[in-house]
């Protein structure tokens, strides 16, 4: 049975800040907004106010703002998703990102979960190059290139 990833959900303590910087950082754009919700969808995020969902090329990002969300990091020795790896066509793309995740930061508009700023790209010995970097909330993401395509 053949899978894909149809979108990512992520908890935000500030909906408005991850909704632009998703669409700053990622060139994501709004396709939807939610602030009604199922019975199931009410007992799983008990809280739940507002669900925008970002779109980019390959992947959707639903951004779910709760009332009462401590805005806290998990703790590092916890179970937790550990990164989300986004895969770019050219390896200059790695650098364009770093740089670009680093003007943002730097310009003050965003709020940030995490201070720490992108790792340097690194190249692995099969030759994929990988940047890893936080977005708002201090969800990882993996940004990589592999030289001969998808694996």
């Amino acid at each position: 049975m053949p899978l894909r990833a149809h979108h990512v959900g992520v908890q935000t303590a500030d909906l408005d800040n991850s909704v632009r910087w998703y669409t700053e950082f990622f060139g994501a754009r709004v396709a939807w907004e939610l602030d009604r919700f199922s019975d199931l969808t009410l007992s799983r995020l008990p809280g739940i106010r507002r669900l925008v969902e970002v779109s980019m090329e390959g992947l959707c990002v639903h951004l779910i703002d709760r009332a009462g969300h401590t805005g806290q990091l998990p703790p590092a020795e916890g179970y937790q998703f550990q990164h989300v790896c986004l895969q770019v066509s050219e390896p200059e793309q790695l650098e364009v990102l770093r740089d670009h995740w680093i003007e943002l930061y730097e310009s003050g508009r965003f709020s940030f979960a995490r201070t720490d700023p992108p790792t340097d790209i690194v190249v692995d010995a099969d030759g994929v190059s990988s940047v890893y970097l936080f977005d708002p909330n201090g969800l990882e993401y993996e940004l990589t290139h592999v030289p001969d395509g998808p694996r």
